[in-house]
Protein backbone atom coordinates (compact mmCIF):
# COMPACT_ATOMS: atom_id res chain seq x y z
CA UNK A 1 0.00 0.00 0.00
CA UNK A 2 0.94 3.84 -0.48
CA UNK A 3 0.82 5.76 2.73
CA UNK A 4 -0.42 8.63 0.70
CA UNK A 5 -3.05 7.20 -0.66
CA UNK A 6 -6.65 6.49 0.84
CA UNK A 7 -7.72 2.78 1.10
CA UNK A 8 -10.94 0.89 -0.25
CA UNK A 9 -11.91 -1.94 1.35
CA UNK A 10 -14.14 -4.73 -0.79
CA UNK A 11 -16.68 -6.77 1.29
CA UNK A 12 -15.78 -9.61 -1.67
CA UNK A 13 -12.63 -11.97 -1.97
CA UNK A 14 -11.05 -10.53 -5.30
CA UNK A 15 -11.31 -13.48 -7.32
CA UNK A 16 -11.42 -11.13 -11.00
CA UNK A 17 -9.16 -9.73 -13.04
CA UNK A 18 -11.76 -7.27 -14.64
CA UNK A 19 -11.49 -3.61 -13.63
CA UNK A 20 -14.70 -2.89 -13.04
CA UNK A 21 -16.17 -3.24 -9.60
CA UNK A 22 -19.44 -2.37 -8.44
CA UNK A 23 -20.56 -0.17 -5.83
CA UNK A 24 -22.40 -3.36 -4.14
CA UNK A 25 -19.60 -5.21 -3.45
CA UNK A 26 -17.63 -2.02 -2.44
CA UNK A 27 -17.47 -1.07 1.32
CA UNK A 28 -18.15 2.54 1.84
CA UNK A 29 -15.47 4.98 3.27
CA UNK A 30 -15.18 6.20 6.61
CA UNK A 31 -14.40 9.39 5.27
CA UNK A 32 -16.17 10.85 1.80
CA UNK A 33 -13.32 10.82 -0.73
CA UNK A 34 -14.16 13.07 -3.81
CA UNK A 35 -14.97 11.28 -7.50
CA UNK A 36 -12.21 10.24 -9.01
CA UNK A 37 -10.05 9.67 -5.99
CA UNK A 38 -6.81 7.39 -6.89
CA UNK A 39 -7.27 4.78 -4.15
CA UNK A 40 -5.53 1.65 -2.89
CA UNK A 41 -8.02 -1.43 -2.68
CA UNK A 42 -7.74 -4.37 -0.12
CA UNK A 43 -10.19 -7.07 -0.24
CA UNK A 44 -12.08 -8.27 2.74
CA UNK A 45 -9.50 -10.23 4.39
CA UNK A 46 -7.50 -7.11 4.22
CA UNK A 47 -4.75 -8.04 1.02
CA UNK A 48 -3.49 -5.52 -1.44
CA UNK A 49 -5.39 -6.48 -4.52
CA UNK A 50 -4.98 -3.07 -7.21
CA UNK A 51 -4.74 0.56 -7.46
CA UNK A 52 -7.55 2.45 -9.08
CA UNK A 53 -10.34 5.14 -9.15
CA UNK A 54 -13.40 5.47 -6.58
CA UNK A 55 -16.08 6.88 -7.21
CA UNK A 56 -19.06 6.57 -4.16
CA UNK A 57 -21.77 8.18 -6.73
CA UNK A 58 -21.19 5.75 -9.57
CA UNK A 59 -22.60 2.19 -10.19
CA UNK A 60 -18.75 1.44 -11.11
CA UNK A 61 -17.47 2.39 -7.72
CA UNK A 62 -13.76 0.82 -8.32
CA UNK A 63 -11.64 1.04 -11.75
CA UNK A 64 -8.72 -0.77 -10.90
CA UNK A 65 -5.91 0.73 -13.17
CA UNK A 66 -2.77 -1.42 -12.04
CA UNK A 67 -2.25 -4.86 -9.95
CA UNK A 68 1.37 -3.78 -9.38
CA UNK A 69 2.03 -2.54 -6.27
CA UNK A 70 5.05 -0.43 -7.21
CA UNK A 71 3.04 1.14 -9.86
CA UNK A 72 2.11 4.72 -9.00
CA UNK A 73 -1.04 6.55 -10.95
CA UNK A 74 0.79 9.50 -11.67
CA UNK A 75 2.07 11.57 -15.00
CA UNK A 76 4.55 9.13 -15.59
CA UNK A 77 1.75 5.75 -15.42
CA UNK A 78 -0.21 7.82 -17.96
CA UNK A 79 2.76 8.65 -20.01
CA UNK A 80 3.89 4.61 -20.11
CA UNK A 81 -0.05 3.38 -20.76
CA UNK A 82 -0.29 6.03 -23.99
CA UNK A 83 3.01 5.12 -25.29
CA UNK A 84 1.97 1.53 -25.52
CA UNK A 85 -1.37 2.40 -27.12
CA UNK A 86 0.46 4.70 -29.61
CA UNK A 87 2.85 1.79 -30.65
CA UNK A 88 0.09 -0.21 -31.39
CA UNK A 89 -1.22 2.14 -34.00
CA UNK A 90 1.73 3.04 -34.84
CA UNK A 91 4.26 0.70 -35.12
CA UNK A 92 2.42 -2.69 -34.88
CA UNK A 93 -1.14 -2.07 -37.03
CA UNK A 94 0.93 0.72 -39.62
CA UNK A 95 -1.83 2.71 -39.35
CA UNK A 96 -0.60 5.94 -40.44
CA UNK A 97 -0.14 4.11 -43.86
CA UNK A 98 -3.77 4.04 -44.56
CA UNK A 99 -5.06 6.95 -42.84
CA UNK A 100 -4.67 10.01 -39.79
CA UNK A 101 -7.66 8.92 -38.93
CA UNK A 102 -7.79 6.28 -35.83
CA UNK A 103 -8.64 5.29 -32.07
CA UNK A 104 -5.99 6.01 -30.02
CA UNK A 105 -7.24 4.75 -26.95
CA UNK A 106 -9.94 2.28 -26.71
CA UNK A 107 -10.59 2.08 -22.90
CA UNK A 108 -10.38 -0.69 -21.50
CA UNK A 109 -9.00 -2.38 -24.04
CA UNK A 110 -5.68 -0.03 -23.64
CA UNK A 111 -6.05 -0.62 -20.12
CA UNK A 112 -7.05 3.30 -19.43
CA UNK A 113 -10.57 2.68 -18.05
CA UNK A 114 -12.56 5.51 -18.68
CA UNK A 115 -10.84 7.50 -21.34
CA UNK A 116 -11.24 7.26 -25.44
CA UNK A 117 -9.22 9.22 -27.49
CA UNK A 118 -9.57 9.38 -31.35
CA UNK A 119 -7.06 10.88 -34.16
CA UNK A 120 -8.45 12.74 -36.53
CA UNK A 121 -5.45 14.68 -38.39
CA UNK A 122 -3.95 17.49 -36.29
CA UNK A 123 -7.04 17.18 -34.03
CA UNK A 124 -6.98 14.45 -30.56
CA UNK A 125 -10.96 14.11 -29.91
CA UNK A 126 -10.58 12.78 -25.75
CA UNK A 127 -14.29 11.08 -24.39
CA UNK A 128 -13.90 10.81 -20.84
CA UNK A 129 -16.49 8.10 -18.87
CA UNK A 130 -14.64 8.52 -15.66
CA UNK A 131 -14.54 11.19 -13.04
CA UNK A 132 -11.14 10.01 -12.19
CA UNK A 133 -9.63 10.07 -16.43
CA UNK A 134 -11.44 13.61 -16.29
CA UNK A 135 -9.10 14.72 -12.98
CA UNK A 136 -5.84 13.58 -15.24
CA UNK A 137 -6.91 15.09 -18.35
CA UNK A 138 -3.94 17.42 -18.24
CA UNK A 139 -1.06 14.82 -18.11
CA UNK A 140 -3.09 13.11 -20.71
CA UNK A 141 -3.00 15.95 -23.19
CA UNK A 142 0.71 16.39 -22.51
CA UNK A 143 1.82 12.19 -22.92
CA UNK A 144 -0.11 12.26 -26.25
CA UNK A 145 1.28 15.77 -27.37
CA UNK A 146 4.86 13.92 -26.85
CA UNK A 147 3.67 11.82 -29.87
CA UNK A 148 1.65 14.23 -31.73
CA UNK A 149 2.91 17.44 -31.50
CA UNK A 150 1.29 20.79 -32.32
CA UNK A 151 -2.46 18.78 -31.84
CA UNK A 152 -5.15 20.77 -30.99
CA UNK A 153 -7.58 18.90 -28.32
CA UNK A 154 -11.11 18.87 -28.14
CA UNK A 155 -12.73 16.74 -25.06
CA UNK A 156 -16.18 16.16 -23.72
CA UNK A 157 -18.50 13.65 -21.79
CA UNK A 158 -21.81 13.06 -22.61
CA UNK A 159 -24.43 14.52 -20.46
CA UNK A 160 -25.43 10.85 -18.96
CA UNK A 161 -22.48 10.18 -18.22
CA UNK A 162 -21.46 13.32 -16.26
CA UNK A 163 -24.58 12.53 -14.35
CA UNK A 164 -23.93 9.09 -13.51
CA UNK A 165 -19.95 10.00 -12.53
CA UNK A 166 -20.99 12.80 -11.07
CA UNK A 167 -18.62 15.18 -12.54
CA UNK A 168 -18.65 18.38 -14.95
CA UNK A 169 -16.87 18.24 -18.41
CA UNK A 170 -17.40 21.59 -19.90
CA UNK A 171 -16.42 21.10 -23.50
CA UNK A 172 -14.23 23.88 -25.05
CA UNK A 173 -15.25 25.29 -28.59
CA UNK A 174 -15.06 22.88 -31.24
CA UNK A 175 -12.49 22.60 -33.48
CA UNK A 176 -13.33 23.77 -37.21
CA UNK A 177 -14.18 20.76 -39.33
CA UNK A 178 -11.09 18.81 -40.73
CA UNK A 179 -10.95 16.50 -43.71
CA UNK A 180 -9.07 12.29 -42.66
CA UNK A 181 -8.32 10.27 -45.44
CA UNK A 182 -9.31 6.69 -45.07
CA UNK A 183 -7.76 4.40 -47.77
CA UNK A 184 -7.80 7.60 -49.86
CA UNK A 185 -11.10 8.36 -49.28
CA UNK A 186 -11.73 11.69 -47.88
CA UNK A 187 -14.29 12.47 -44.87
CA UNK A 188 -14.84 15.73 -43.47
CA UNK A 189 -15.09 15.52 -39.74
CA UNK A 190 -16.68 17.74 -37.48
CA UNK A 191 -15.47 17.11 -33.90
CA UNK A 192 -18.24 18.79 -31.16
CA UNK A 193 -21.22 17.32 -33.58
CA UNK A 194 -23.85 14.96 -31.76
CA UNK A 195 -22.10 12.44 -33.88
CA UNK A 196 -19.79 10.79 -30.77
CA UNK A 197 -16.07 11.68 -31.47
CA UNK A 198 -16.60 13.10 -34.87
CA UNK A 199 -16.65 9.94 -37.30
CA UNK A 200 -16.75 6.56 -36.72
CA UNK A 201 -13.78 5.01 -37.56
CA UNK A 202 -14.48 1.52 -35.97
CA UNK A 203 -16.49 0.73 -39.50
CA UNK A 204 -12.80 1.36 -41.06
CA UNK A 205 -12.41 -2.00 -41.97
CA UNK A 206 -15.88 -3.17 -43.06
CA UNK A 207 -15.96 -0.12 -44.96
CA UNK A 208 -13.24 -1.85 -47.06
CA UNK A 209 -14.54 -4.70 -47.07
CA UNK A 210 -17.89 -4.01 -48.04
CA UNK A 211 -16.48 -2.57 -51.76
CA UNK A 212 -15.51 -6.08 -53.14
CA UNK A 213 -19.52 -7.11 -53.54
CA UNK A 214 -20.06 -3.45 -55.14
CA UNK A 215 -18.74 -3.01 -58.92
CA UNK A 216 -21.53 -2.46 -60.93
CA UNK A 217 -24.15 -3.17 -58.42
CA UNK A 218 -26.87 -0.79 -56.44
CA UNK A 219 -26.38 -0.13 -52.74
CA UNK A 220 -28.88 1.22 -50.52
CA UNK A 221 -27.12 2.22 -47.29
CA UNK A 222 -29.49 2.59 -44.54
CA UNK A 223 -28.82 4.86 -41.29
CA UNK A 224 -25.46 6.07 -43.75
CA UNK A 225 -24.94 8.95 -41.52
CA UNK A 226 -22.36 11.11 -42.61
CA UNK A 227 -21.63 8.67 -45.81
CA UNK A 228 -19.20 6.48 -45.21
CA UNK A 229 -20.61 3.05 -46.36
CA UNK A 230 -22.16 4.99 -49.22
CA UNK A 231 -19.05 6.73 -50.33
CA UNK A 232 -16.50 3.28 -50.06
CA UNK A 233 -19.10 1.60 -52.37
CA UNK A 234 -18.88 4.37 -54.85
CA UNK A 235 -15.47 5.92 -54.84
CA UNK A 236 -13.44 2.36 -54.04
CA UNK A 237 -16.28 -0.24 -55.25
CA UNK A 238 -17.23 1.22 -58.76
CA UNK A 239 -20.97 0.77 -57.55
CA UNK A 240 -23.49 1.69 -60.62
CA UNK A 241 -26.12 3.43 -58.02
CA UNK A 242 -25.91 4.35 -54.46
CA UNK A 243 -28.81 5.97 -52.36
CA UNK A 244 -27.86 7.02 -48.46
CA UNK A 245 -30.72 7.26 -46.27
CA UNK A 246 -30.37 8.87 -42.23
CA UNK A 247 -32.76 10.78 -40.50
CA UNK A 248 -30.83 13.80 -39.09
CA UNK A 249 -30.25 16.70 -40.93
CA UNK A 250 -26.53 17.68 -40.06
CA UNK A 251 -25.56 13.80 -41.43
CA UNK A 252 -26.95 14.11 -44.44
CA UNK A 253 -25.46 17.64 -45.25
CA UNK A 254 -22.11 16.37 -43.97
CA UNK A 255 -22.37 13.26 -45.99
CA UNK A 256 -23.43 15.35 -49.53
CA UNK A 257 -19.57 17.47 -48.69
CA UNK A 258 -17.95 14.28 -48.59
CA UNK A 259 -19.38 12.99 -51.54
CA UNK A 260 -18.54 16.26 -53.53
CA UNK A 261 -14.98 15.87 -51.94
CA UNK A 262 -14.53 12.05 -53.52
CA UNK A 263 -16.05 13.19 -56.98
CA UNK A 264 -18.76 10.59 -57.12
CA UNK A 265 -22.34 10.84 -57.26
CA UNK A 266 -24.34 9.59 -54.09
CA UNK A 267 -28.13 10.20 -54.02
CA UNK A 268 -28.66 11.26 -49.94
CA UNK A 269 -32.14 11.60 -48.82
CA UNK A 270 -33.28 12.21 -45.42
CA UNK A 271 -35.72 10.16 -44.20
CA UNK A 272 -36.89 8.02 -41.65
CA UNK A 273 -35.63 4.13 -42.79
CA UNK A 274 -39.64 2.68 -41.99
CA UNK A 275 -41.67 5.06 -44.34
CA UNK A 276 -39.01 5.40 -46.97
CA UNK A 277 -38.52 1.27 -47.16
CA UNK A 278 -42.31 0.65 -47.04
CA UNK A 279 -42.53 3.06 -49.77
CA UNK A 280 -40.37 1.83 -52.07
CA UNK A 281 -40.87 -2.03 -51.70
CA UNK A 282 -44.29 -2.18 -52.80
CA UNK A 283 -42.73 -0.67 -56.51
CA UNK A 284 -40.68 -3.82 -56.66
CA UNK A 285 -37.59 -1.73 -55.81
CA UNK A 286 -34.57 -4.28 -54.75
CA UNK A 287 -30.86 -3.59 -53.97
CA UNK A 288 -27.90 -5.86 -54.93
CA UNK A 289 -26.06 -4.53 -51.70
CA UNK A 290 -28.01 -3.33 -48.38
CA UNK A 291 -26.52 -1.80 -45.60
CA UNK A 292 -28.05 -1.59 -42.02
CA UNK A 293 -25.48 0.31 -39.44
CA UNK A 294 -28.18 2.39 -37.05
CA UNK A 295 -27.15 4.35 -34.21
CA UNK A 296 -26.94 2.71 -30.55
CA UNK A 297 -30.35 1.01 -29.41
CA UNK A 298 -30.08 1.48 -25.69
CA UNK A 299 -27.40 2.26 -22.77
CA UNK A 300 -29.87 0.49 -19.87
CA UNK A 301 -29.86 -3.53 -19.39
CA UNK A 302 -33.92 -3.30 -18.81
CA UNK A 303 -34.40 -1.72 -22.26
CA UNK A 304 -32.64 -4.29 -24.00
CA UNK A 305 -35.54 -5.86 -25.13
CA UNK A 306 -36.86 -3.27 -26.64
CA UNK A 307 -33.88 -2.59 -28.78
CA UNK A 308 -33.99 -6.09 -30.18
CA UNK A 309 -37.53 -5.21 -31.28
CA UNK A 310 -36.04 -2.64 -33.12
CA UNK A 311 -33.48 -4.28 -34.47
CA UNK A 312 -36.06 -7.14 -35.51
CA UNK A 313 -37.84 -4.57 -37.40
CA UNK A 314 -35.53 -2.91 -39.24
CA UNK A 315 -33.59 -5.89 -39.87
CA UNK A 316 -37.33 -7.44 -41.55
CA UNK A 317 -37.40 -4.71 -43.88
CA UNK A 318 -33.73 -4.07 -44.62
CA UNK A 319 -34.21 -8.09 -45.58
CA UNK A 320 -36.99 -7.42 -48.24
CA UNK A 321 -34.69 -4.36 -50.01
CA UNK A 322 -32.30 -7.03 -50.84
CA UNK A 323 -32.47 -8.67 -54.23
CA UNK A 324 -32.55 -12.40 -54.46
CA UNK A 325 -28.36 -13.48 -54.30
CA UNK A 326 -27.69 -10.28 -53.10
CA UNK A 327 -25.43 -8.94 -50.01
CA UNK A 328 -26.25 -7.47 -46.55
CA UNK A 329 -24.08 -6.34 -44.31
CA UNK A 330 -25.96 -5.11 -41.12
CA UNK A 331 -24.81 -4.03 -37.73
CA UNK A 332 -25.08 -3.37 -33.98
CA UNK A 333 -23.38 -0.68 -31.90
CA UNK A 334 -25.18 -1.74 -29.04
CA UNK A 335 -22.75 -3.24 -26.76
CA UNK A 336 -25.49 -4.94 -24.23
CA UNK A 337 -26.16 -6.54 -27.52
CA UNK A 338 -24.52 -9.71 -27.67
CA UNK A 339 -23.17 -11.50 -30.84
CA UNK A 340 -25.34 -14.77 -30.19
CA UNK A 341 -28.33 -12.22 -29.46
CA UNK A 342 -27.90 -10.49 -32.85
CA UNK A 343 -27.94 -13.55 -34.37
CA UNK A 344 -30.64 -14.77 -33.42
CA UNK A 345 -32.49 -11.27 -34.07
CA UNK A 346 -31.13 -11.59 -37.57
CA UNK A 347 -32.41 -15.08 -37.60
CA UNK A 348 -36.32 -14.44 -36.89
CA UNK A 349 -35.94 -11.32 -39.35
CA UNK A 350 -35.35 -13.53 -42.16
CA UNK A 351 -37.80 -15.92 -40.79
CA UNK A 352 -40.61 -13.38 -40.58
CA UNK A 353 -39.17 -11.34 -44.40
CA UNK A 354 -39.23 -15.16 -45.66
CA UNK A 355 -35.86 -14.75 -46.95
CA UNK A 356 -32.89 -17.37 -46.02
CA UNK A 357 -29.55 -15.44 -44.78
CA UNK A 358 -26.70 -17.44 -45.87
CA UNK A 359 -23.61 -15.78 -43.50
CA UNK A 360 -20.67 -14.82 -44.79
CA UNK A 361 -18.50 -12.99 -42.28
CA UNK A 362 -18.31 -12.35 -38.95
CA UNK A 363 -16.51 -9.13 -38.21
CA UNK A 364 -16.33 -6.12 -35.94
CA UNK A 365 -14.49 -3.12 -34.94
CA UNK A 366 -11.01 -2.51 -36.11
CA UNK A 367 -7.53 -3.60 -34.52
CA UNK A 368 -7.34 -0.07 -33.33
CA UNK A 369 -10.72 -0.96 -30.92
CA UNK A 370 -8.77 -3.80 -28.79
CA UNK A 371 -10.82 -5.65 -25.96
CA UNK A 372 -9.00 -7.93 -23.54
CA UNK A 373 -10.37 -11.08 -22.78
CA UNK A 374 -11.41 -10.95 -19.66
CA UNK A 375 -13.02 -7.51 -20.51
CA UNK A 376 -15.40 -8.55 -23.40
CA UNK A 377 -17.58 -5.57 -23.02
CA UNK A 378 -14.76 -3.80 -24.77
CA UNK A 379 -16.41 -6.15 -27.89
CA UNK A 380 -18.99 -3.59 -28.97
CA UNK A 381 -19.60 -3.63 -32.50
CA UNK A 382 -21.28 -6.68 -34.99
CA UNK A 383 -21.09 -6.69 -38.11
CA UNK A 384 -22.37 -9.46 -40.42
CA UNK A 385 -22.04 -10.24 -43.61
CA UNK A 386 -24.51 -11.98 -45.41
CA UNK A 387 -25.68 -13.05 -48.30
CA UNK A 388 -29.32 -13.46 -49.12
CA UNK A 389 -32.27 -15.54 -50.56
Amino acid sequence: MSASLPAVHLKIARRSAHPWIFQKMVDKPATRLPNGTVVDILDRDNRWVGRGFYNGHSRIALRVLTTDPTETIDADFFARRIDRAVALRRDWLRLDDVTDAYRLVHAEGDELSGLVVDRFGPTLVLEFFAAGMFRFRGVIQDALSRHYPGSRFYWFAEEHVQKQESFDCRAPEPPPAGVITEHGVRFRVAPGSKHKTGFFVDQRENRRLLTAFCAGKRVLDLCCNTGGFAIYAKALGQAAEVIGIDLDEQAISLARQNAHLNQVQVRFVQADLFPWLREVLPGGQRFDVVVLDPSKQTREREAIDHALKRYLDMNRLALQAVAPGGVLLTCSCTGLVREEMFLDTLRRAAHQAARTVQVLRLSGAGPDHPFLAHVPEGRYLKAVFCRVW
